[in-house]
């Protein structure tokens, strides 16, 4: 085993904070890299040092990965966590601290490139004996191709960006006379955003589920899949609520899409946190989606349902140590939910909502669990993602988790001028019955503003 002596956290807010609690817990110095906007933050003040690596924009700060590099050399930093975002799934950033002998805290650069390219991850997972969604055979050259394409698995296609995420440059087409303009939109907004315009097709699911299975792998050849993750509420592609286990799979499903998983996480030779996404049909047929080669925003719930601490197994995996669970011995018990708090104000079509934090209060009690960067006083910052904080409630069944939630909404507080929050659109959410029968697809938000007409 090499001892990581001193981390280096390459990001930024809860994810930070959330990390260099981890690492106190065992004994790993850390060093927080922060922009000139995240001087007061939360993780700055936490960790044993640190340093300034740029202006507020991230494509000046947290993006630059020369100026991260000089940091951790500087610092005389042995290991780098991304986070999640920014750098996480770059393989040339994980590319880099391989060359310059500095451990990235995640999986090999090689293993990054292959599953962060969406057209090879399908391969991958053809060859693993996994379903995928039926679209093209690999990158569009041209519009001309893609009404071809379309044309054979039928509408309504989803036109995706290869190297994409978030639900950037993708776009859902219903019919042949949009495809021309929504192909080279999705293309320009592509480039825009990831610096690569490939664009690739898939059928788009009707009525899915959006289910993630997390993995987790060591470089001894050991891979265990730790639950599923019922993602399927979102809001233009990003999730509002996850929870596990989900209230649709049954055992065999569950059973054949954690196997499924496991199946993909070893053919393309996976070490350290991962998470297989998957659609589901309300037929309980599924098909691979992505994978996420990182931690994610929601790694809480499978914490809450396993009893596992996440980030220090990986930190454990990264140090070359064997995972030390094995899959029988691997328990979930009750149900876990979890609440993206963002400051976005859902009567102005969710605009994000920076200023001042003049009061702050967290919830608590038995079954709650808050993952925040925020404090009094505070001034939450306009050049980053919207999410202050995350809320986690655990109940022996899902009825006492929604409950506990409801709870946690309520008591949380978030007060400054001009600061608008989720919090009561997400308890409108908790006190809905179709959510509370758990009959939700990707579709929910959807429907839910047109039921209830808005917050």
């Amino acid at each position: 085993m090499i001892m990581i002596k001193k981390l280096l956290i390459a990001n930024r807010g809860e994810i930070a904070v959330r990390i260099i609690r981890a690492c106190q817990e065992m004994g790993i110095e850390t060093l927080a890299l922060y922009s000139q906007a995240d001087r007061p933050s939360l993780h700055v003040q936490m960790a044993d040092e640190a340093i300034c690596i740029g202006p507020a924009s991230a494509s000046e700060s947290y993006l630059r990965m020369d100026r991260i590099m000089s940091a951790a050399e500087l610092a005389n930093a042995d290991a780098i966590h991304p986070g999640y975002g920014f750098l996480s799934e770059s393989s040339s950033f994980a590319q880099l601290c391989e060359d310059c002998q500095i451990r990235f805290v995640g999986p090999k650069p090689e293993t990054i490139h292959q599953m962060g390219n969406k057209s090879q991850a399908k391969e991958i997972a053809k060859a693993a004996g996994v379903p995928t969604i039926p679209g093209s055979p690999g990158i569009l050259p041209n519009e001309s191709e893609a009404l071809k394409v379309a044309e054979e698995i039928g509408y309504p296609v989803l036109l995706k960006a290869v190297a994409g995420g978030g639900g950037k440059g993708m776009r859902l087409v219903s019919g042949r006379e949009e495809l021309t303009k929504e192909f080279l939109l999705a293309r320009g907004e592509a480039e825009k955003n990831f610096g690569n315009g490939a664009i690739y097709m898939e059928k788009y699911i009707e009525e899915p589920r959006h289910i993630e299975i997390q993995i987790f792998a060591d470089s001894h050849g050991n891979c265990i899949s730790l639950g599923e993750r019922d993602c399927s509420i979102q809001r233009r592609y990003q999730k509002l609520i996850e929870e596990s286990p989900s209230p649709f799979l049954n055992d065999a499903l569950r059973q054949s899409m954690g196997e499924a998983a496991i199946r993909i996480a070893k053919k393309c030779h996976y070490e350290n946190a991962g998470t297989i996404e998957f659609l589901v049909d309300k037929h309980g047929k599924f098909y691979f989606m992505e994978m996420n080669t990182r931690i994610q925003v929601e790694h809480g719930v499978t914490e809450e349902a396993t009893g596992m601490d996440l980030l220090k197994l990986q930190l454990l995996v990264a140090m070359g140590e064997a995972l030390p669970v094995q899959p029988e011995n691997i328990r979930f018990a009750g149900h876990a939910l979890e609440c993206r708090i963002n400051a976005e104000n859902p009567d102005a079509n969710f605009a994000p909502s920076p200023g001042n934090i003049s009061f702050y209060h967290a919830p608590g009690g038995r079954g709650v669990r808050v993952d925040s960067h925020i404090y009094n006083g505070y001034t939450i910052p306009s050049h980053y993602d919207s999410m202050v904080a995350k809320i986690i409630t655990r109940g022996d069944t899902r009825r006492e988790a929604i409950r506990c939630m409801e709870r946690a909404l309520a008591e949380m507080q978030i007060e400054g001028k001009g600061i608008f929050t989720t919090l009561p659109f997400l308890q409108k959410i908790m006190r809905d019955e179709t959510f509370r029968k758990g009959d939700i697809t990707t579709r929910f938000l959807e429907d839910f503003l047109k039921r209830d007409g808005g917050v």
